[in-house]
């Protein structure tokens, strides 16, 4: 009886040892510091080396050309302007955009001091004329020679009197030819210099491109050549050179009454010889004088060129190469080179059409 007593009664105790154990494991576990876990680092993969670019070598029609800016003129136009220096603008009788007919009166100077002058010198002559008439009936009592001198002192004073009368007359403007004012840089009352632009008045149902180049662009381009121009708010259009600039005149004096330029004054006014003139295969309808457009002309033409891109063309020094392409590998091959444009370089000796080159 006192054996199954402490039997039973020892295993209650290791039951209890082992929760015991087993609670202070735990416990001793919690007290200790949580393990961080392992970062996990991205894969690096290795750099891939770029792949140049490969142009195989090509034919075209390879064109050089001449662009230039330029704008819409009229074939034909004038610049008025006075020759009379210090006057005032008296009258204005146009409007920027007024279409006139020839003859019409444009505008007129403040001269009321030479008509003054033109006054007082007829009167003047009538008494010249008294007195001339006095000299007539005694000419066979004077020198001949004082005869001479009177006569002569008598038709300067007439010859002064018509030089007055030119330049009153000079200080109204007309209309040389039915057209359309274009500009009128002036107003009533303004101080008017010799030769300054008073108006500019266009034919504006003649109406071409025309642009400027310089010297080494015109010594490309003749009369005849194709053009391509493009026109603001028109599009690309046909054409050919009609015209080539010519050199500006010599400095000279006007009329009074407009013209192409003239000394003194401002910078000269424009002239459709200034320009180079392109006829358009077909003129658009409801173009402007002054419309901006660019030209584009075929100076040189050559079909069926071998051509590549710039960016494979090489050059160490004198010497100019490519690297052509043959299968995995590549060799350089000298090359001579003809014309070169924007996008394309001829090729006339050491490649073939077919071949690939590398660009750079």
């Amino acid at each position: 009886m006192f054996t199954k007593w402490w039997t039973g009664r020892s295993s209650k105790r290791a039951a209890a040892l082992m929760l015991g154990c087993s609670l202070a494991l735990s416990a001793g576990c919690s007290l200790l510091p949580a393990e961080q876990e392992e970062e996990v680092l991205p894969s690096i993969a290795p750099p891939q080396i770029s792949k140049k670019p490969e142009y195989e070598v090509t034919t075209q029609t390879l064109e050089t050309r001449v662009e230039a800016a330029g704008k819409l003129i009229s074939l034909r136009e004038e610049t008025l302007y006075y020759t009379l220096e210090g006057k005032r603008l008296k009258d204005l009788y146009i409007k920027p955009g007024q279409k006139v007919k020839k003859g019409d009166p444009i505008a007129s100077l403040d001269v009321e001091d030479m008509q003054k002058q033109l006054r007082d010198q007829r009167l003047q002559f009538r008494k010249d004329e008294v007195a001339m008439k006095e000299t007539l009936r005694k000419k066979d009592e004077m020198p001949p020679v004082d005869f001479e001198a009177a006569v002569i002192a008598f038709e300067e004073k007439r010859q002064a009197i018509g030089d007055l009368e030119t330049e009153i007359g000079k200080a109204t403007l007309v209309a040389p030819f039915a057209g359309t004012v274009v500009q009128l840089p002036v107003q009533k009352g303004d101080a008017i210099k010799a030769y300054d632009p008073i108006c500019v008045i266009a034919d504006t149902g003649q109406l071409v491109p025309g642009i400027k180049l310089d010297a080494d662009e015109l010594e490309q381009v003749t009369v005849g050549m194709k053009a391509v121009v493009d026109i603001n708010g028109v599009g690309e259009v046909g054409g050919k050179i009609t015209a080539l600039p010519v050199a500006p005149p010599e400095e000279e004096g006007g009329n009074g009454n407009g013209g192409n330029g003239g000394s003194g004054g401002a910078s000269a006014p424009e002239r459709p010889e200034d320009f180079l003139l392109i006829q358009l295969d077909k003129v658009p309808a409801n173009v402007a004088r002054g419309t901006m457009l660019s030209v584009s002309i075929v100076v040189k033409s050559k079909p069926n060129a071998v051509v590549i891109p710039p960016s494979a063309l090489r050059s160490i020094g004198s010497r100019t190469y490519v690297q052509v392409v043959e299968g995995e590998t590549k060799r350089e091959v000298d090359v001579e080179v003809g014309e070169q444009t924007a996008t394309a370089v001829e090729i006339l000796k050491g490649l073939e059409p077919g071949m690939k080159v590398v660009g750079r």
